[in-house]
């Protein structure tokens, strides 16, 4: 399959290139963080997101969703990445809204899909428990008690966590941390009692949570899938999110770039444009070849994702792998191309540089899947 865009897709690039550009820029990001929104993001605008349809871009039209694929959240991710919008659209439209469509039985999806759809639900998947992304490392207890279970432990980086209205708790039923058996996902109401959540705002002025629960009752009706076998299905969504967040990735890296290289074109100095300067423009090429070669990874494991979710592992690892080093190099680049300007907090390339080190981490760094590659390859 050609990595590129057809028409439909260029068409739903453009829109969303539009919209976000437009009401979301970088500014509106120094916004929120200047004036310490509690929310984090702006409500009013992702409610005009989701009459766009963007929201429910993963959601199946019976649901009231567009039932697009994997690349088209790519595409928007990607312009995200481009201005640095905080919303809920990475936690709720493409990682929840993907469980729930994939893991979800009738009556689940129903009650929820349609509101992730339209925008008035946030949900988000509680899944870390530690520093680092360990999936199977998952400790927080799941015991049955009557008809349904008790669950306690805490998660840490729950990304919007402290505006979800639907919590998705990955929980171990059976076996011990690191066991791929015995893991379920249940869906949890974050006012339920026993919840106890904490706002943390993160390095790049996104939002996630600490969330700690004790001995929160939920019914069978709020397992997500099958008791004792969500490894499978969070493989699944995990890699979702993996896709998408390299997606945001690849949009920052071409806006890092494409900054830079206008500042080469019009910075001076010894009374020439530093970009004239061989070394510069050196530097500038292997970052541009870079990024499109990420650009072209990326594009292939959202196809593979959108082909079949489960043979898309091996294509998502060296996706987000890759995102990750090439985001890191641009915002790197970047900032000693902008030379002593470049570390001030007025200028925008600090909020990138800080941004991709927070999707470096997110669902796992460069070291987390060349591991995860290395082992499906026998090594």
């Amino acid at each position: 399959m050609a990595l590129v865009l057809t028409e439909e897709q260029s068409m739903l690039r453009d829109s969303a290139r539009g919209l976000i550009s437009d009401k979301a820029p970088v500014s509106h990001l120094r916004h929120l963080r200047d004036s310490k929104d509690p929310t984090g993001f702006s409500k009013e605008f992702w409610h005009s997101f989701a009459e766009m349809g963007f929201a429910g871009l993963l959601v199946p039209e019976e649901f009231g969703g567009s039932g697009l694929g994997f690349v088209e959240a790519g595409i928007v991710m990607e312009e995200i990445g481009r201005t640095l919008m905080p919303s809920p659209f990475l936690a709720t439209s493409v990682v929840a809204a993907s469980a729930l469509n994939r893991g979800g039985n009738a009556a689940q999806k129903s009650e929820f899909l349609p509101k992730i759809s339209n925008g008035s639900l946030l949900a988000t998947l509680a899944i870390d428990e530690g520093a680092k992304h360990r999936p199977l490392q998952t400790s927080l207890q799941a015991v049955r008690a009557g008809n349904g279970f008790k669950l306690s432990g805490a998660k840490a980086l729950v990304v919007d966590g402290h505006v979800a209205d639907l919590l998705i708790v990955a929980a171990r039923t059976a076996g011990s941390a690191g066991e791929r058996d015995g893991l379920t996902l249940f869906l949890v109401n974050p006012k339920a009692k026993g919840v106890a959540v904490e706002r943390t705002i993160m390095v790049d002025a996104h939002n996630a949570a600490r969330i700690e629960l004790a001995n929160v009752e939920v019914n069978a009706d709020s397992v997500l899938g099958e008791v004792d076998q969500a490894a499978g299905l969070l493989d699944g969504v995990l890699d979702i999110g993996r896709g998408a967040v390299a997606a945001e990735m690849v949009g920052l890296s071409d806006e890092v770039f494409g900054r830079t290289v206008e500042y080469l074109k019009s910075r001076k100095q010894f009374g020439k444009l530093i970009g004239e300067f061989q070394a510069l423009q050196h530097r500038a090429a292997e970052l541009y070849v870079d990024i499109e070669i990420t650009r072209a990874a990326v594009m292939k494991a959202l196809q593979a994702l959108d082909a079949d979710v489960a043979k898309a592992a091996s294509s998502v690892a060296v996706a987000k792998a890759r995102a990750g080093t090439t985001a890191t190099r641009a915002v790197q680049e970047g900032v000693q191309m902008h030379g002593g300007m470049g570390m001030t907090d007025q200028f925008d390339i600090g909020f990138f540089m800080k941004r991709a080190r927070v999707c470096e981490e997110l669902f796992g760094d460069a070291n987390y899947h060349t591991e995860q590659l290395a082992r499906a390859r026998g090594y």
